[in-house]
C-alpha cells in the first residue's frame, strides 16, 4: 500500500522543470510586464551602446563633453545667455552689477592705458620730469579711489532698494573688479550702452 518511491519518479519533476527552463518562451505568453514603447526601447539601446568600454573611451567623452561646456560658456559671456555663464556672473543681481558698472564712464577703465603713458613718461630723464610722472601717477591712483567709493556707495543704495530681501554679499567687489577692465574687454560682454538706466 505504501511503497517507496523508485529514483526514476523522484528525478522526474526537476528533468521537467529543466526542459521547461530550455524552451523558447511563447511570444504570445504574457510577461509580467508592459512592452516597452519603441522610442523607449531604442534610447535604452543608444545608451547601452553608447557608454565606454574602457578607461581610455570615458576619459575622452569627458574630454569632450568639458569642451563642449567651455564653448557653451565662452558663447554665454559673448551674448550674455545666463543658462551657460559661470557660477560667479549668475543671477539677478550680478547683472545689475554689470549694467550698473557698464552704464557709467569709470576713472577705473582708464587705468591700464593711463599706466602705460605713465611708464613712458617715467623713462624720459629731462629735468623736473620725474616729479611730474610721479605727481600724475598719484593723482590717477586718487581719482580711481574717489570714484570706485563713491559708486560703491551708490551701488550699494541700489542695490538694497532693488533687491531688498536677496544675500548682497559680494555684489559690490564684483562691480568694482569689472570696473577695473577696458570696457571692450570686460566678459561677459556689457548689454547696456553709456548712459542707460540698468
Amino acid at each position: 500500500m505504501f511503497r517507496s518511491r523508485s529514483k526514476d519518479e523522484q528525478s522526474a519533476p526537476s528533468q521537467v522543470s529543466a526542459d521547461q527552463s530550455q524552451q523558447t518562451r511563447n511570444p504570445q505568453a504574457p510577461k509580467g510586464r508592459p512592452t516597452p514603447k519603441r522610442s523607449e526601447a531604442q534610447s535604452q539601446r543608444r545608451s547601452v551602446a553608447s557608454t565606454p568600454t574602457n578607461r581610455k573611451q570615458a576619459a575622452k567623452r569627458q574630454r569632450e563633453a568639458r569642451r563642449a561646456d567651455l564653448a557653451k560658456q565662452r558663447e554665454a559671456l559673448a551674448n550674455g545667455d545666463e543658462r551657460y555663464l559661470p557660477n560667479r556672473d549668475r543671477g539677478p543681481i550680478r547683472r545689475f552689477a554689470r549694467d550698473y558698472v557698464d552704464s557709467r564712464f569709470v576713472v577705473a577703465e582708464f587705468f591700464l592705458p593711463l599706466a602705460v603713458i605713465i611708464l613712458i613718461l617715467s623713462m624720459v630723464q629731462a629735468g623736473a620730469m620725474q616729479q611730474y610722472v610721479l605727481l600724475l601717477w598719484m593723482i590717477v591712483i586718487l581719482l580711481i579711489v574717489i570714484n570706485s567709493v563713491f559708486m560703491g556707495i551708490s551701488m550699494k543704495r541700489q542695490l538694497r532698494k532693488r533687491f531688498p530681501d536677496e544675500n548682497l554679499r559680494g555684489a559690490v567687489p564684483y562691480a568694482l573688479m569689472r570696473s577695473l577692465q577696458m570696457r571692450r574687454l570686460r566678459l561677459p560682454k556689457p548689454q547696456v550702452k553709456r548712459g542707460e538706466r540698468p
